[in-house]
């Protein structure tokens, strides 16, 4: 591997720009761009009080709280210059003791934790067990490539993927969940999954990787998409589907996309039969991306109520919440009902869906989008909290693409809604106890799963230590320019399209 003696692993807490390949990366606003000025000036300071490696101090918990703290700080200094009171707050932030910047102790106090992590959303890019694709080198033409291995490919691989996941952060178990790619030829096919549970039962010697099933009932003829389900489930140990309604629509504007109630004559009317079919296999939990829908109308979430209404025994995980690249996200009200998470309250609220019933909130890169914007935040958690439950807000993370989630995993550790929104929009307050269910014991509910008590080898504290001397860099995976994503969108999920 490349690159270990690089004495700058970049800033613990990664602020991008990033995307997963599905939305444009958001340039840095001015209060980013001034957080990571502070921060590695703070970073650089801290190092120094401490007699430390500036490399060492960057991949340490204090290293962590400090950036978040600085963040916290930019924050509310803008939030101050905006409104023109220097007593205004955000809606959200950080709450991080000054000490914790440089003790141990507290900064783990502040940002670490022993709570259950269960990740509902995995993603890698395998290569090398799929020859269709062995020749292929769209992922070589991104800067991330340079992650400390020799392939740029093995930056997506399954072994890079158990190491940012189980070494990189305090995640304890994982589900990998399948992307809008063809399945023939592709580098996260059925068979690239249960190589890689396959691998983590070798390492952890438990059962903590969990799968999806791919489900594309509009692509191709539908009895033969229903019985390509039927022959996943017998193979392969699947624990809920996923599928997207705007598949292939997103990427070939052929208006080919779905519903899950079929409520749009035109379309395919393969909705009501796939979730059928879902409670025939007995794997009665349907995961759907909503949001982040580029240029298609049909990733909204306006059909999930409806679904969830004439289908009580089935679990609906709506996977980013129907969040939109860029925002902004505030409270729900009547004038902006129909825009971002927003769509999927008001899905909720007409079909008398309420709070902690049969759809589920999942954040990944959702969380990601808004966690370096602490007011949006704020609305983005007290919002699905409100709406769809505090029992049903489910972690994940969209890593690898992010880099290790370790960061996100920090950031909602420490973060809290403000009281004055808590009073306003009747958004809970972020207990410890919240953010556990939150983290993993909402999604081990979801899956009737048992939470694994122990870390995959090592203790927390060892991890924290590992991560300190492991080679490599705090590094997003995703494309980090408008380009960059558009040729994902253009060329890499076309890989095994027949």
């Amino acid at each position: 591997m490349a690159g270990w003696r690089d004495d700058d692993p970049g800033l613990p807490i990664k602020f991008g720009p990033c995307s997963n390949g599905e939305y444009d990366p958001q340039p840095l606003s001015p209060v980013m761009r001034e957080t990571v000025r502070r921060a590695r000036v703070e970073c650089d300071r801290n190092a120094k009080r401490l007699g430390m490696r500036r490399r060492e101090f960057l991949l340490s918990v204090c290293g962590a709280a400090t950036t978040l703290l600085v963040l916290d700080a930019c924050t509310r200094e803008a939030i101050r210059h905006v409104s023109g009171s220097p007593g205004a707050t955000p809606g959200g932030g950080y709450s991080i003791p000054p000490e914790a910047t440089t003790e141990p102790d507290a900064a783990h106090d502040a940002i670490g934790g022993e709570e259950f992590v269960f990740d509902i959303q995995g993603h890698l890019l395998e290569y090398d067990l799929n020859p269709v694709l062995n020749g292929q080198d769209f992922w070589t033409r991104f800067p991330q490539r340079y992650c400390g291995e020799d392939d740029p490919r093995a930056c997506y691989s399954i072994d890079h993927f158990m190491e940012l996941m189980f070494l990189r952060s305090d995640t304890s178990m994982l589900v990998l969940s399948a992307l809008p790619i063809y399945p023939e030829g592709s580098p996260l096919s059925a068979t690239v999954m249960a190589e890689t549970r396959r691998i983590a039962e070798g390492l952890c010697r438990d059962d903590r990787v969990l799968l999806h099933g791919q489900a594309l009932p509009n692509v191709g003829p539908l009895r033969a998409n229903l019985d390509a389900m039927e022959d996943l489930a017998r193979k392969y140990p699947i624990v809920a589907w996923k599928t997207f309604t705007h598949f292939p629509d997103v990427f070939e504007h052929d208006g080919n996309a779905w519903w899950l109630d079929d409520h749009e004559r035109g379309l395919p009317q393969v909705g009501e039969a796939f979730i059928r079919k879902a409670v025939e296999l007995g794997i009665p939990r349907i995961c759907t991306h909503k949001g982040f829908s580029g240029s298609s109308r049909f990733a909204s979430p306006v059909d999930v109520g409806p679904a969830a209404r004439r289908h009580r025994d089935v679990d609906f995980v709506v996977y980013h919440s129907g969040y939109e690249a860029g925002g902004p996200e505030g409270p729900y009200t009547p004038a902006t009902a129909e825009v971002g998470i927003n769509r999927l309250v008001s899905s909720l609220k007409r079909s008398g869906i309420g709070p902690n019933e049969n759809v589920y909130a999942e954040l990944g890169s959702t969380w990601w989008s808004v966690f370096r914007a602490p007011e949006q935040a704020a609305h983005v958690l007290g919002k699905l909290l409100r709406y769809v439950g505090e029992d049903n807000v489910v972690w994940g993370t969209d890593c690898l693409f992010y880099g290790s989630p370790q960061d996100q995993i920090q950031a909602l550790r420490s973060f809290h809604i403000s009281d004055e929104l808590q009073e306003r929009f009747g958004y809970p307050r972020l207990s410890r106890r919240l953010k556990a269910k939150i983290l993993g014991l909402n999604g081990a509910r979801l899956y009737g799963i048992d939470p694994l008590t122990t870390k995959c080898e090592f203790t927390r504290r060892e991890l924290e230590e590992i991560r300190k001397h492991l080679p490599g860099k705090d590094r997003t995976l995703g494309p980090a320019t408008v380009a960059a994503a558009q040729h994902v969108r253009d060329h890499h999920w076309e890989s095994g399209m027949p």
